[in-house]
């Protein structure tokens, strides 16, 4: 549990200044549109939009400019997983973490896009993930192939989720779903302070 709430004061204080200004440039733009051409406003719609566009930039910072403790490429799948013992700092860096870290990504891009489909949520993870990894490789990072496994893993774990959440509000109200994620958010925000602190 602390490491897990070290790795998230990490995040937090990597991605803070460029998810501040964008967040404030997001929601001023948002804010002038919805004012100026009446659109149909959906509170939970926007609140799920908002969440998705700081998960991305988070997810930019992190991918990109985090410093890793690499071994080197690994291209060889399952390689690197046995490196961790059970319960280390790096296990839960790089093995729930990459998990974690892809679990969203599965969620929104489900939720936008109404996948049915498993395949095609599955081969549009795998899309992101192995453009991150080569992108990694290309900037001096590592190519590690088991994190494309382990943002495989947690995509579609992201993609369960949307399912099963989308059985369930099938026949809810946008009213009650604006609640219910109002709820959620605030009940995922005293866990985020409950691990940290």
């Amino acid at each position: 549990m602390v490491n897990l709430a070290n790795n998230l004061l990490e995040v937090m204080h990597l991605t803070w200044p460029i998810v501040t200004v964008s967040v404030i440039a997001i929601i001023s733009l948002r804010i002038t549109y919805l004012i100026k051409y009446k659109p149909k406003f959906v509170l939970y719609e926007e609140i799920l939009t908002l969440i998705f566009v700081i998960y991305i930039l988070m997810f930019f910072q992190v991918v990109t400019y985090q410093d890793v403790i690499s071994y080197g490429n690994n291209f060889i799948p399952f390689k690197e997983l046995t490196r961790y013992s059970f319960g280390s700092r790096l296990f839960y860096k790089n093995i729930i973490g990459n998990i974690l870290l892809f679990m969203p990504y599965g969620f929104f891009v489900s939720y936008y896009l109404k996948l049915d489909k498993k395949r095609l949520a599955a081969l549009l993870i795998l899309i992101v993930s192995i453009s991150i990894e080569t992108v990694q490789l290309l900037i001096g990072r590592c190519f590690d192939v088991d994190d494309i496994l382990l943002n495989l893993i947690g995509g579609m774990l992201g993609y369960f989720i949307y399912k099963i959440l989308d059985k369930i509000t099938e026949n809810m109200s946008k009213r009650t779903m604006g609640t219910l994620l109002i709820a959620a958010i605030i009940i995922g925000i005293i866990a985020i302070l409950y691990i940290v602190m």
